[in-house]
């Protein structure tokens, strides 16, 4: 596979450069179709992702199963509409940024593209630029003997190719997508893969899941250039992998416009262990909207840790099932929503078989005014999923007068022998906090300084790789005192 496949080392980069070519997509404009679509600015944008996907010389037959990922997307995004406020799931989410913007395909990356792996600190890394597996900027070190991580252009028949499409097929199934789901399929210029086979270990050095915006516009222009990253991840039987997803913009771009439109889909297998850090930190005027559909077998266990900072608009769908019995899923979050930005987590955990264990922490601070925060975190224990252990936790700190925070934790219960909780809090900082400090000679500024940033402490604790838990940690730090009066 491309970037590094089946535990050799990456490709050159001369045959990074063959491989930087889109695939055509599937065409679906005739006239009876085309009526069908009640929303012109949706059609336009499927027709634009269409035309830049058959655009010579990046014009190329897709492999299978991106072909059929692009036609299933494209006949369902035509009966899909523009999301508006009148629409429950997005009640509080206001999309209009996006819908008065320009969109426009991001082209793909050039051959000369600038260092995108500096700074990481693990040996292996998956570079994606706008979409596109890009070897040249991977690295890897001796990765165990079957796992293999890399384009799907690449991807050795066999096992891999097939679960993959087994993974695909289980996707078009999904009755939760939406919109952006769709809008993704059908404009996905790649697919990167990430297979672990039964029973190796690789925790101790994550993989890092570098996905780049490089195509942008100056704000103010009303263009977004829009890619739509997606990825699958399998992990086999007894299998255990960390992986951090990292989303950022091309350096220099801070105060760039574009939209990054992502989809991951992962399938953990029984008594599989998944460590999944997921780091956000694009560009103040960009959006980000993000899928994640994880299904895990009996016995696995996945944790999910997110820190999102960045975009104007920033919205998370996580979806995840309990396939079997004695499962566990951890998920904590940490969100900081300053000028003029949005961030949004919506979650929903169906657990469906008995001795089910889940816990959800979400923790956001809304520091400006204009900013916005939205939890919509839904926990469905069904009829069979007896002595199910399930808590929820939402918490929110106010820091600015009008600074708005939107939260609905909800716990759907049919099962009748569970143990489930759930809360919800906002507040702004507590005086009696301050007078802690105050007490033992510490001054006003430095103790509300400490308390919001140990505010968060508790989920960026729970990133697992100390370099990445410095950096994030380092970040946070010098975002919130550059927002200080």
């Amino acid at each position: 596979m491309s970037s590094c496949c089946c535990g050799s080392p990456s490709l050159p980069a001369s045959a990074s450069s063959r491989r930087l070519r889109r695939a055509p997509a599937v065409k679906f404009r005739p006239a009876a179709v085309r009526c069908s679509l009640s929303d012109p600015f949706v059609l336009e944008i499927a027709e634009k992702l269409e035309d830049s996907l058959s655009v010579a010389p990046r014009a190329a037959p897709a492999p299978p199963s991106l072909q059929r990922l692009r036609d299933a997307s494209s006949q369902s995004l035509l009966s899909r509409s523009w999301p508006s406020l009148k629409d429950e799931p997005f009640r509080f989410t206001d999309t209009s940024f996006l819908r008065q913007s320009r969109i426009l395909p991001a082209s793909g990356p050039s051959i000369d593209l600038p260092p995108f792996a500096a700074g990481s600190a693990s040996p292996h890394l998956l570079a994606v630029v706008d979409g596109l597996v890009v070897p040249s900027l991977s690295r890897f070190s001796s990765l165990p003997q079957g796992v293999c991580v890399g384009g799907v252009s690449d991807a050795p028949s066999g096992p891999v190719s097939e679960r993959v499409l087994e993974v695909l097929a289980l996707g078009d199934a999904f009755q939760g997508r939406d919109l952006f789901w769709d809008i993704n399929g059908a404009g996905a210029p790649d697919l990167a893969v990430v297979y672990v086979p039964s029973g190796v270990r690789m925790v101790e050095e994550p993989l890092v899941v570098r996905f780049v915006s490089l195509e942008s516009a100056d704000a103010g222009s009303n263009s977004l250039f829009v890619s739509n990253p997606r990825m699958v991840v399998v992990v086999e039987k007894g299998a255990e992998v960390a992986i951090v997803e990292e989303h950022l913009g091309a350096e220099g771009s801070d105060g760039k416009c574009y939209w990054a439109n992502s989809v991951m889909e992962i399938v953990v297998g029984e008594g599989a262990k998944v460590f999944h850090s997921y780091v956000q930190q694009q560009s103040s005027n960009a959006a980000h909207i993000k899928w994640t559909f994880t299904r895990q077998e009996s016995s696995s266990t996945y944790e999910l840790i997110e820190i999102s900072t960045g975009a104007r608009l920033s919205r998370h769908n996580l979806h995840i099932q309990q396939m079997g019995p004695d499962t566990t899923t951890e998920l904590s979050s940490f969100h900081i929503s300053q000028t003029n930005q949005t961030h949004d987590l919506h979650s929903k955990l169906v657990l469906d078989h008995p001795r089910g264990y889940s816990r959800q922490l979400h923790k956001c601070i809304v520091t400006h005014s204009s900013g916005h925060s939205v939890f919509d975190g839904n926990i469905k224990v069904n009829r069979y999923a007896q002595q199910t252990d399930a808590g929820q936790l939402t918490r929110s700190l106010l820091l600015a007068p009008r600074a708005t925070v939107n939260v609905k934790p909800n716990l759907q219960i049919i099962a009748d022998d569970v143990k489930c909780s759930h809360g919800a809090a906002i507040s702004d900082l507590e005086e009696d906090q301050l007078f802690y400090f105050r007490a033992r000679g510490i001054d006003s500024e430095t103790a509300r300084d400490a308390l919001i940033f140990s505010f968060g402490a508790e989920v960026l604790a729970r990133l697992p790789f100390e370099p990445i838990r410095k950096k994030v940690a380092s970040h946070i730090r010098d975002l919130l005192a550059a927002k200080k009066p």
